[in-house]
């Protein structure tokens, strides 16, 4: 396999690529302006423990639903605001997805890291846009998407200029209403010279599952982080709640506080192998 020149990321302070892990998690969505704090402040102090770099996630607007009945969340204006405040209450660098090409520029000028979606992965305009942004653009791999297919959407932010690229594993398509997990993606897409992120919890969605709504094996979470930690990863990405069972989005398989303490230990400790 051909590797590229390994780009590190530079990003509030810190850098990815270079060996130490970091963390992204927070609610799927950014449903009220206290969750978003009580679950980043948690989260600080958790990765700032296991001496963990860590990046609040949260989402303004569920674009994609199954429903379109569905809370999408809070709008890009308000959901920057709650953004907007973890970021200056906590110091800490947040990500969120952009959908369209328009919002890219509003999301930026808030958010350190600018998220492309998995269904969106292969949108030629989002992707120029996010890179002309000079945010750091993570792509989640589409779940009909080969691994080394991705190397066309590095390249269309790569065209802007903009080197800070990472890519996440999110799991591929499995017939109806279900995701395997490939962990030669990860080798594959770090060739590119690009720091990968294994989405767990993503990972162990049911899109559709539920009729209306996607379901969510909780119970593999962590064995998937462990082995995507064993194989290499630069950061591991997870939905947090503090209630799952009360979450707008995503919450059979988001992790309460207590879940993503037991599993960051764990990918810490084998991460940590060399």
């Amino acid at each position: 396999m051909e590797k590229n020149e390994f780009h590190p990321v530079e990003l509030g302070g810190f850098t990815i690529g270079t060996g130490r892990l970091t963390l992204i998690a927070g609610p799927c969505m950014a449903e009220t302006m206290e969750l978003c704090l009580e679950t980043a402040g948690y989260l600080k102090e958790l990765c700032a423990e296991f001496d963990v770099q860590y990046i609040f996630k949260a989402s303004y607007d569920k674009a994609n639903r199954s429903s379109g009945t569905s809370r999408r969340g809070p709008g890009l204006e308000h959901g920057l605001e709650m953004l907007a405040a973890v970021r200056e209450k906590y110091a800490v660098p947040v990500i969120t997805d952009v959908h369209e090409c328009d919002e890219v520029r509003r999301a930026a000028a808030v958010v350190d890291v600018l998220q492309i979606p998995a269904f969106l992965c292969r949108q030629t305009d989002l992707l120029h846009a996010a890179g002309e942004s000079g945010r750091v653009v993570n792509i989640k791999k589409g779940q009909f998407m080969a691994p080394e297919d991705m190397l066309g959407a590095v390249e269309k932010v790569r065209s802007t200029g903009n080197e800070r690229v990472m890519l996440t594993e999110r799991g591929t398509t499995f017939g109806y209403h279900n995701l395997v997990v490939d962990m030669r993606s990860l080798v594959t897409m770090r060739s590119f010279g690009v720091p990968v992120v294994f989405d767990a919890t993503h990972s162990v969605q049911l899109p559709g599952g539920l009729g209306n709504a996607s379901g969510g094996r909780r119970e593999f979470v962590a064995p998937l982080a462990r082995a995507a930690a064993a194989v290499g990863i630069d950061v591991l990405f997870t939905e947090v709640h503090p209630r799952p069972e009360e979450a707008w989005s995503d919450g059979p398989n988001s992790l309460d506080f207590g879940q993503i303490r037991e599993i960051l230990a764990q990918v810490k400790a084998i991460h940590d192998i060399k």
